[in-house]
């Protein structure tokens, strides 16, 4: 007759430390993997600083405006778009406005008007400003995080930051 050991090894296999720890790490990585953009959050308000950012007047469209939100340490970029897209704000709705760091590695996306899309050098992913950020093509792992917007007499203001900025765990430092 066998020994309850030998029972045991035939029964359920031992996994090694290295197995072990294996599973354990993608378990993990796993259960942190990014939720799907359409479960964004919205801002909370007043938790973000109110900033001006341009005029309405001086918006031309596929001209971008560089500006910094939430602070200083955060490039975006304004767009007035020649249609409405969703989530636009301003006469007919085509002003919208992200942040400008690829959600792959941070790398400076720019925007590319003969292709209406932001797109970054380092490794090529593209982004569609027309439908919120949304990745066309490329490693990026969510849609560009959306600046909210709100038009304040003839002033374009941020207000708030929908998706998690690159290489931050927070948006508010």
């Amino acid at each position: 007759m066998a020994s309850d050991d030998t029972e045991d090894a035939r029964v359920a296999p031992r996994v090694s430390r290295r197995d072990f720890i294996k599973i354990g790490s993608a378990t993990t990585l796993a259960s942190g993997l990014p939720v799907a953009a359409q479960n964004r959050p919205a801002p909370k308000p007043d938790a973000y600083p109110v900033k001006d950012v341009a005029e309405l007047a001086t918006l031309k469209p596929d001209a971008p405006v560089a500006f910094t939100y939430p602070d200083e340490g955060s490039p975006a970029m304004l767009l007035r778009m020649k249609q409405a897209v969703a989530g636009g704000v301003g006469p007919d709705n085509t002003i919208v406005a992200f942040s400008v760091l690829c959600t792959h590695k941070g790398c400076p996306v720019s925007y590319r008007p003969e292709r209406k899309l932001l797109i970054c050098p380092c490794h090529w992913s593209s982004f569609d400003p027309a439908k919120a950020g949304q990745m066309v093509i490329g490693q990026g792992s969510e849609p560009l995080p959306r600046i909210a917007l709100r038009v304040q007499g003839n002033t374009i203001q941020a207000v708030g930051v929908e998706g998690l900025i690159y290489g931050r765990h927070t948006n508010i430092l």
